[in-house]
């Protein structure tokens, strides 16, 4: 698929059965729900697809079931990273096998390595594939950052094409954007700075609130890239009290609670994430009907 990294990409929920098992029904149910609020792109097996919690297996499963559910409309970006690049590595091959479109390596989580050894770890998952690579920096959750002289380094290589920036930095994404050559994708992974990213050069953003309203979030890049700020702006404000939940739970169980709210078979967050509690329910709820979504969920 020849496609540019660009626009909203949901970081798409894993669907699962009370059982925990992988729910490929629902995974058609939910791709079609932010497809038709117009994103541009799939993000699957990320921080909110619980992929963490997956075996290699259940990766290449839910792989295939957004792959086979996009049918060729968006690209499909499938998580990738592990602890280790072994790891990774057999994580990439049942991305390949679940025939994504691209893939996305995360920085390793538990240990510490350095940045030259995180050079190494992303140079030899990008030399085991021919897919585009999009990295993935996530300092909160990591402990790593992958700092802008090393993400240059990295940007040499010929099939990584971008970064997903979810370290909540502006300033660090800017110096990516300041560093990098014209055509590196520099996405933001923050949905409380998807406009503030877009107006220092990213190109989108990559959003776990698309998964519940994609139309206000592709509505953020759009106005902006009309030209109307004030639009992406205002659409931005819209957002932010549904970002403001995720301290209500877990993530990703305050995503999958707005899913659940408004209909949407994405059941029960992995254990020991959730349930979110009666009095967050309430809040959040009451976050929904303020934007005015219907409630269609237990």
């Amino acid at each position: 698929m020849d496609f540019s990294l660009r626009g909203i990409l949901p970081a798409m929920l894993t669907p699962l059965h009370e059982d925990e098992t992988i729910n490929t029904e629902g995974i058609a149910d939910l791709t079609e729900h932010v497809l038709s609020g117009g994103v541009h792109g799939l993000f699957v097996l990320g921080t909110h697809g619980e992929a963490y919690a997956l075996t290699v297996g259940e990766r290449e499963a839910v792989t295939a079931g957004y792959v086979e559910a996009a049918a060729g409309r968006v690209p499909v970006f499938a998580g990738v990273g592990g602890v280790t690049t072994r790891a990774s590595l057999a994580n990439l091959r049942a991305a390949e096998n679940g025939g994504a479109d691209g893939v996305s390596v995360i920085t390793p989580s538990f240990i510490s390595p350095g940045q030259e050894e995180l050079y190494a770890h992303f140079r030899a998952i990008a030399e085991a594939t021919q897919l585009p690579v999009l990295l993935y920096n996530l300092p909160s959750r990591t402990h790593l950052n992958i700092e802008p002289a090393t993400l240059v380094r990295l940007a040499e290589i010929d099939n990584i094409v971008g970064v997903k920036d979810s370290s909540g930095d502006l300033t660090n994404t800017m110096e990516y954007l300041r560093l990098t050559p014209d055509g590196f994708a520099v996405m933001n992974g923050s949905d409380a700075l998807i406009c503030a990213g877009l107006s220092a050069g990213a190109c989108g953003a990559v959003a776990a609130t698309a998964n519940v309203v994609p139309e206000l979030v592709v509505r953020i890049y759009e106005r902006f890239e009309a030209g109307d700020l004030a639009g992406s702006w205002n659409a931005q404000m819209e957002l932010i009290p549904l970002r403001r939940c995720f301290p209500l739970s877990t993530v990703p169980d305050p995503v999958k609670e707005a899913a659940r709210a408004i209909g949407l078979p994405v059941g029960p967050t992995m254990r020991p994430a959730g349930p979110m509690s009666d009095e967050g329910k309430r809040k959040l709820r009451g976050v929904l009907a303020d934007m005015g979504l219907r409630m269609g969920g237990q």
